[in-house]
């Protein structure tokens, strides 16, 4: 039984195939199309379908549309139809442009045809595996947002029971969801609605800071390592915890209490440092008092995170910290593009009522290409290039060099962190190698570069380190090893690391393996692969334009080494 899982309706578009409980293919619309996050997150967006990730979905498992025995959309539209009041389509925008209520019926509308929009709304470049569709009301399938949040963080995770928190913008009502997951099942036992949202509350300082919501939440986490927590003890006020892991946030008193909004592309100053830094210590709080009353309420060791609140990594490091849970598992895409899985697992898990048979222990989901493919492309574009006999070593051996190198490798990732397969990589070694790369990507000053290290060397560069294949929490940089590692080394002494062994990415390993006979150094710098404003690149011409365009010396793809040192 196949099962395609959908996400459409606010940002992060991406498509998830799943085959009798097991994960095929899952991949982000961006990465095909090169529009970052897909579409932007407003009503009008809604009818964009992630087309070219269902395409390769269906293009993976080799079957048609018509192939599919049921489809799950990540929202659930009659929840908000049921409970509103009778809506129309306006034609022109309200004065009350700001009101959430504007334009829900054009939102609703488009969810509500959205199986219509996939049997003939396709591109014609695709249309080999949708030409035809027909697609019955009794296959779809809409699943609650927060639903398929939480079945992306249990039902692929190690855990047989656990308690799971969501936190993220919004769903249909749900800005904040608590569960508990037992083998194949998931139970609510608490939410809290709009508008109270720490998701929201959040973005609304992304902006205030001059960064651009559901996108740069990730720059205000790195700004906030330069402050210190001067506005705290106002946000504590305006975000009030009650009973029953209920909380309630007073957004009418933020401007008056932050005052003007940093204007984008102005200098940073300290006090934009402060209020980054006071967020993230009240967020880390006040997510902390949740998951208390979750673990009481819930008497579960472990704990599943999701939704956009879950890719903060240093939060999830705090959590893990406190030691309320055991162990602590977050989904490599959990942010809306993993809602996508969420969907596609819990259909198929209510359709087959089997036992749990899949764990996600890696996040190489997305597509490859063959030697013999990326090889037909270099010659037909009269690109340069050495075929290498040892990939790792000789890779190695240019990164020992001090050279920074595109790595293009393997499957793509899902979920928005570059793992090893579409990657920078470069030595850790030289304390100048963050600024290089920062202005290589044209990123601020202030953001760090993050480790990838051998999973059996882990414990001996970074205090308590363990298994931690996403890039998804924050370590200790232990003392005595800070100066041989100083350009992975943020201001605060922690880095955000992806440990990796041979089963989960074989050759990315080989070339971490090399490093560390070479240099001594078991550990690499592994940031995205991309320019400013552009997503992780997916095909071998992505690879190549990002390559000729961005100052980097080298390029790995597949078994081919270019260089800017060739010749034309």
């Amino acid at each position: 039984m196949y099962t395609l899982g959908i996400n459409a309706a606010f940002h992060d578009s991406a498509a998830c195939l799943v085959k009798d409980g097991q994960l095929i293919a899952a991949a982000e619309e961006e990465r095909f199309t090169q529009v970052k996050h897909g579409k932007r997150p407003i009503p009008f967006s809604t009818y964009e379908l992630p087309f070219h990730a269902i395409f390769y979905c269906l293009e993976t498992a080799d079957i048609h549309i018509n192939d599919i025995d049921f489809f799950s959309y990540s929202f659930g539209p009659y929840q908000l139809l049921e409970q509103a009041a009778p809506i129309s389509l306006p034609l022109t925008m309200s004065s009350d442009k700001g009101s959430p209520q504007s334009w829900d019926a054009l939102f609703l509308t488009y969810i509500l045809n959205a199986r219509f929009h996939l049997e003939d709304g396709y591109p014609h470049h695709l249309q080999q595996r949708f030409k035809g569709a027909r697609i019955r009301e009794n296959q779809w399938r809409f699943t609650d947002h927060h639903l398929a949040h939480a079945a992306s963080a249990f039902l692929p995770s190690p855990f047989e029971e656990a308690a799971i928190l969501v936190a993220d913008g919004r769903g249909e009502q749900a800005t904040t969801s608590y569960s508990i997951g037992k083998g194949s099942g998931i139970q609510r036992i608490g939410q809290v609605n709009l508008p109270h949202s720490l998701g929201l509350l959040y973005e609304k300082i992304t902006m205030h800071l001059g960064f651009q919501h559901s996108s740069d939440e990730y720059r205000v986490m790195a700004l906030a390592s330069y402050g210190e927590p001067t506005w705290a003890e106002g946000l504590r006020h305006i975000i009030q915890v009650g009973e029953e892991g209920q909380y309630a946030i007073a957004f009418d008193e933020l401007e008056k209490l932050l005052g003007e909004p940093r204007q984008a592309g102005s200098p940073f100053t300290d006090v934009h440092f402060n209020i980054a830094r006071s967020l993230q210590v009240v967020l880390q709080e006040k997510m902390l008092e949740l998951c208390n009353w979750l673990q009481k309420t819930s008497r579960q060791k472990n704990l599943c995170l999701a939704g956009g609140v879950a890719l903060n990594c240093v939060l999830n490091a705090y959590i893990r910290d406190a030691g309320i849970f055991e162990n602590i598992w977050v989904q490599p895409a959990a942010g809306d593009a993993g809602t996508a899985l969420g969907a596609a697992l819990w259909t198929d898990a209510q359709e087959l009522d089997l036992p749990r048979s899949f764990e996600m222990t890696h996040a190489y989901w997305g597509p490859d290409y063959s030697d013999e493919t990326i090889e037909t492309f270099l010659k037909e574009n009269k690109i340069p290039y050495r075929r290498l006999t040892d990939i790792a070593k000789e890779t190695a051996a240019i990164l020992a060099q001090n050279r920074i190198i595109g790595w293009f490798q393997g499957r793509m990732e899902f979920g928005p962190r570059a793992l090893g397969s579409r990657s920078i990589l470069a030595s850790p070694i030289d304390p100048g190698m963050q600024a290089k790369l920062n202005v290589l990507k044209d990123r601020e000053d202030f953001r760090p570069v993050a480790p990838v290290v051998l999973e059996d060397k882990a414990r001996e560069w970074f205090e308590a380190a363990h298994i931690s294949p996403f890039m998804l929490f924050t370590f200790k940089v232990k003392e005595d090893q800070k100066e041989k590692i100083p350009a992975v080394c943020h201001v605060d002494g922690t880095a955000r690391i992806q440990t990796v062994n041979r089963q989960q990415h074989a050759l990315y390993h080989d070339v971490l393996y090399a490093f560390h006979e070479q240099t001594g150094i078991p550990i690499l710098i592994n940031t995205s692969f991309n320019s400013r404003g552009k997503p992780i690149v997916c095909t071998p011409r992505d690879a190549i334009e990002c390559f000729w365009s961005t100052p980097f010396d080298d390029l790995i793809i597949g078994s081919f080494h270019i260089s800017k040192q060739y010749k034309q």
